[in-house]
């Protein structure tokens, strides 16, 4: 008998039209495939999340591997294909849902996906900005400028810097528009993330730390000394400086993780928590 899709039409949209991001590239390379699935080192105990499943290129390998697989797609033709496909897979689900809207699943998983090129950050936001969700690791393949953006030594948004403090993200390998279809106009590239076995900041003082990189990370280009002004005071910096081992005029994109370790550990430490910046709740949602 065949498999029910869930679809979820509470937190769909209802009136007819699709989320803007549809436009999905998909990738028909199976070696190509397989060796995503193989850097994942997901096994049998896995629950994987699969975001944008497309055709199913992806899923029935994954599903041939874990626990259970989570299926998530909002194009109705391709759930159509999907659940022609895979109708005797028990451990696959199928969720009709824009990605966006999906709730995480409430107990570990691994996100192994090939993302829409056009939510790209927007995924990466609603897997990394919380780290007490139950996100554990994920092989994404995404636009390749965005790879580069996300792994790049020199940080151009702030975001990108609370989540290293958090999860480590690696650029894999490149990989040629030549293996989708539609082929899309640019490169894409394979990012491996994966949580710090030893996180640079608690996660309980995860609010914290965004208040801290929010209110630094006005200008990428500011020197370190102006960024830290309001917080600090004018011996703290001169002595924060010294830990750091910077030079005058460095700019904040230029930080490392363990060097916004120490300012972050430095502000907890020896400045009053009234002068803490501090993030408003619905904008760290909305980041």
């Amino acid at each position: 008998m065949a498999r029910k899709t869930r679809t979820y039409r509470k937190n769909k949209i209802t009136r007819g039209e699709p989320p803007k991001h549809l436009g999905q590239h998909l990738m028909h390379n199976k070696k190509l495939l397989f060796e995503i699935v193989d850097e994942a080192k997901i096994g049998p105990n896995d629950l994987v999340l699969e975001l944008g499943a497309g055709k199913g290129a992806l899923t029935e390998i994954l599903s041939q591997r874990v626990k259970k697989v989570i299926a998530v797609e909002y194009d109705f033709k391709f759930i159509k294909i999907l659940e022609k496909k895979m109708p005797n897979r028990k451990n696959t689900i199928i969720i009709n849902q824009d990605i966006l809207k999906i709730t995480l699943p409430r107990e570990p998983f691994v996100v192994v996906s090939n993302i829409p090129y056009a939510i790209t950050t927007p995924i990466m936001k609603k897997l990394l900005n919380h780290p007490f969700n139950h996100f554990q690791k994920g092989v994404i393949v995404m636009e390749k400028g965005a790879a580069k953006r996300f792994t790049s030594s020199y940080v151009k948004d702030s975001y990108v810097i609370a989540w290293r403090m958090w999860f480590d993200i690696c650029y894999v390998k490149g990989i040629s528009r030549k293996n989708f279809s539609p082929p899309p106009r640019v490169d894409s590239a394979l990012v491996k993330i994966s949580r710090k076995p030893n996180p640079i900041v608690p996660y309980s003082h995860y609010k914290i730390f965004w208040g801290l990189v929010d209110y630094m990370f006005k200008n990428p280009q500011l020197s370190v000394d102006y960024a830290l002004k309001g917080i600090f005071t004018a011996p703290q910096i001169k002595r924060l400086k010294r830990s750091l081992r910077i030079n005058n005029g460095l700019p904040i994109a230029a930080l490392t993780e363990q060097q916004w370790g120490i300012i972050y550990e430095t502000m907890v430490k020896y400045v009053p928590k009234f002068r803490w910046p501090r993030i408003r709740e619905g904008k760290l949602n909305h980041y």
